[in-house]
């Protein structure tokens, strides 16, 4: 995308809006729609669809990238690891609580007293004691002895089963990688065709997340997706290496009790903001609106509450992948957002959670500037940055102004996409302090941010171009 000089689209709210694309929103109109309604970043589900219809839709969203004069984020969220039993007789069986089950290597196909577990490594790693919960948790077993090539398990919470049920282990650390290699390949597929984001499945440990780096090797974020018990035990370790993290609460809501999962979701929310990465509030935001054009009341609190918690982003999934009302699901999902941001209590919830600035001169100016920012009651905040990391530390600070992110590489534009309250333009580098603050003072105010003469913060690092070497703060008036 080149660079704009007209006047972009405006977001009034600061917390992103994640849509994921499937059969209901696929076509160039839709995708139209859905950004105007309020998407900032498309998530392609590489658990569906294939290469093809992937290369179609990541099309689809440039040609709308470089139309609309906006840059728009991807995320290619990949499968992982797959955990599932095997195939019984008739298909289907009844499991009766406090009964015996057997789950073993056998591919015979099962019935109501043993059924094939075609995975080894849950065999071996298994204790006696431990859990497993099949059909998204809605069978629970208890493993009462183990053998080299099966389990013998007691039925604790019984019902219908039917062939390739999933399989969830949270009492147990599998040493299997997040990788799979169909991941592997649709890794390898989203790279070539740029996307910003890849979203990692099923990360226990802090090495599954220094694999997928070292495959991507900078071509693109890694977003951690924390939804197993295992990466919270490791999650300061596996945040330290992720560029941006998601409360994916789908399996974390399986593996973990009702109770946990919001102070999990808060737990994470705090630790990444912390930090600095960016990270998204996932899974069934607005579920009821696959079939509906309305959520539930609290849906909408589910949403309310994670602005409140400062998550960078909130994501929808079978709502714009599936459902019957995708523009509905994104519309409804700004309008929360945007109202919950103008609640006087949003902004007094944010200023009292603000995390205290690193021992750094980055973090230093970026706390100073939007301090200076507050006093003087600027318009915006324009952080210059090749990288994204000026921007981002000015982001970490949530100032109570926008913060407008200029940078000359679309790559760095459409990962701010993902990143609470930035709007970025992309405009060439500059070379001077002083042609920094002129440009700046002048998109502000083409931006709409600003009127002439109103005043503006603008931050930079010297050397230009010369990535985390934020160290430049000035204070000007847009013209």
């Amino acid at each position: 995308m080149s660079p704009q000089t007209h006047p972009h689209l405006r977001r009034h709210r600061r917390t992103k809006i994640i849509a994921t694309i499937g059969p209901a929103s696929s076509t160039p109109e839709i995708l139209a729609r859905l950004f105007q309604a309020g998407a900032d970043v498309f998530r392609l589900n590489f658990s569906h669809g294939t290469h093809e219809d992937h290369a179609a839709r990541i099309h689809a969203i440039r040609a709308l990238e470089e139309e609309c004069g906006r840059p728009i984020g991807i995320l290619a969220d990949v499968q992982g690891p797959k955990l599932r039993v095997g195939r019984f007789g008739g298909g289907r069986v009844h499991l009766q609580t406090g009964q015996e089950f057997r789950l073993d290597l056998n591919p015979t196909p099962g019935n109501s007293r043993r059924v094939e577990l075609p995975h080894p490594e849950i065999i071996e790693a298994a204790q006696i004691g431990a859990m497993l919960l099949l059909d998204d948790g809605k069978l629970r077993l208890r493993v009462t002895h183990k053998r080299d090539d099966h389990l013998e398990t007691e039925i604790v919470v019984g019902g219908p089963l039917s062939d390739r049920k999933g399989v969830n282990v949270p009492d147990i650390v599998l040493p299997i990688p997040a990788l799979t290699a169909k991941d592997r390949a649709d890794l390898a597929f989203a790279l070539d065709h740029g996307a910003d984001c890849i979203g990692l499945s099923f990360v226990q440990r802090p090495e599954d997340v220094e694999e997928a780096r070292a495959i991507a090797n900078g071509r693109a974020w890694i977003m951690t997706k924390l939804e197993k018990p295992q990466a919270l035990d490791n999650l300061d370790a596996i945040l330290a290496l992720s560029d941006a993290v998601m409360v994916a609460r789908g399996d974390l809501g399986v593996e973990l009790p009702p109770e946990e999962v919001p102070l999990a979701q808060k737990r994470i929310v705090r630790a990444a903001r912390a930090l600095g990465r960016p990270v998204v509030v996932a899974t069934q935001m607005l579920e009821s609106m696959i079939n509906a054009p309305a959520p539930t009341r609290a849906e909408a609190s589910d949403v309310a509450t994670a602005v409140f918690e400062g998550a960078d982003a909130v994501m929808l999934s079978a709502e714009t992948a599936a459902g019957q009302y995708p523009f509905e699901a994104v519309n409804i999902m700004d309008r929360i957002v945007a109202r919950v941001e103008r609640d006087p209590g949003w902004r007094a919830t944010t200023e009292a959670e603000r995390p205290a600035p690193e021992h750094s001169s980055a973090d230093a100016i970026a706390a100073a500037a939007r301090g200076v920012a507050h006093t003087i009651e600027a318009k915006a905040i324009a952080a210059f940055t090749s990288s994204g990391s000026t921007a981002l530390r000015v982001a970490r600070e949530r100032p109570d102004c926008p913060v407008i992110g200029l940078t000359p590489d679309v790559t760095t534009a459409r990962r701010l996409a993902f990143t609470w309250g930035v709007h970025a333009l992309i405009t060439p580098l500059t070379h001077s302090m002083t042609e920094t603050v002129a440009r700046a003072a002048r998109l502000v105010q083409q931006e709409g941010f600003a009127q002439a003469g109103e005043e503006i913060v603008v931050v930079a690092g010297v050397p230009f171009g010369k990535p985390g070497t934020t160290n430049a703060l000035r204070v000007a008036s847009a013209k």
